[in-house]
């Protein structure tokens, strides 16, 4: 039988598990953590994205604060924002959404996040310690992928792993992380050759190429673990309807898998769970407390 790797059953099972950590050490703080979140323009996905950060920050009893910026903000407001939070000692996380208006350099301007409060594991510093393989804030989507991984015992050590995709969100991130636990890690793209039998090779395969149902089941050997970290909208044959759908066509690929992630509900939930890890490493870190998360994040 195929296994379902269900992101949504784990990241509510640590959610738990970080609300009671909270709890538990808020005694011995003088306040609960934080997380800071800055958002320019109005692009939909962004509020969509926004509000569920939102909602699992209440669930867990992290305080969520929204700094909304107008479309035309320039870089010195949003900078001036940033040198503002970064200076808070009451903010322990920083999250700028992405994307940014087209005028904007997200890059420059999450160099300018405090390393220790840069809760996306973005800011070269801290992609210089996963580097290093020493224990920081972790990219969330590439952390969440390896929980999800071992919540399941998928072995890591000595397989050979694909990773399609070799975005500074997933891909090199991920790639450097598997690297840590001993797998043997190509890293492959649009532009790759021979890209079918490259994924073929895979014990592992995580897609995160950014084009609708683009791997199906010639891409990959039988018993093959599949992670679609992809997630489109798609219009339906029916009129004004629309189905979420991956990177990977499923319906194609499950029957020859050992195990997969379903779009939606498999790696979406666990980014915005390694988000509150994140926070919650961060607060512990700055507030003196010894961390309970660090299994998490290596």
């Amino acid at each position: 039988m195929t296994l379902k790797l269900d992101g949504k059953k784990l990241s509510l099972s640590i959610e738990e598990r970080l609300k009671k950590d909270i709890i538990s050490l808020q005694n011995k703080s003088i306040r609960p953590p934080s997380l800071a979140v800055i958002r320019v323009g109005d692009d939909p996905a962004s509020g969509v994205y926004i509000r569920n950060k939102e909602k699992a920050c209440e669930r867990v009893g992290i305080k969520s604060l929204l700094f909304h910026l107008s479309q035309n903000s320039s870089k010195i407001d949003v900078s001036n924002l940033i040198k503002d939070l970064n200076s808070d000692k009451t903010v322990d996380g920083i999250l700028l959404q992405l994307p940014l208006p087209g005028h904007l350099d997200s890059i420059k301007l999450i160099r300018e996040i405090d390393p220790k409060k840069d809760v996306d594991g973005l800011h070269e510093q801290n992609i210089g310690c996963l580097v290093q393989n020493q224990l920081t804030l972790r990219s969330c989507t590439p952390a969440g992928i390896v929980n999800l991984l071992r919540s399941q015992d998928i072995n890591i050590e000595g397989k050979r792993i694909v990773v399609v995709g070799r975005s500074i969100l997933v891909g090199k991130p991920l790639a450097l992380m598997l690297l840590n636990l001993n797998a043997t890690v190509t890293v492959a793209h649009s532009k790759t050759k021979n890209l079918r039998e490259i994924c073929r090779e895979a014990d592992i395969l995580i897609v995160a190429i950014g084009k609708p149902n683009f791997i199906d089941s010639s891409f990959i050997k039988n018993e093959t673990v599949v992670v679609d970290v992809g997630i489109h909208r798609l219009k339906s044959s029916t009129k004004d309807a629309s189905h979420l759908c991956g990177d990977v066509l499923l319906e194609d690929v499950i029957p020859k898998v050992f195990a997969y992630t379903p779009v939606p509900g498999g790696v979406g939930p666990m980014t915005v769970t390694m988000l509150l890890v994140n926070t919650t490493f961060s607060w512990q870190k700055r507030c003196g407390l010894n961390s309970t998360v660090d299994d998490l994040l290596s």
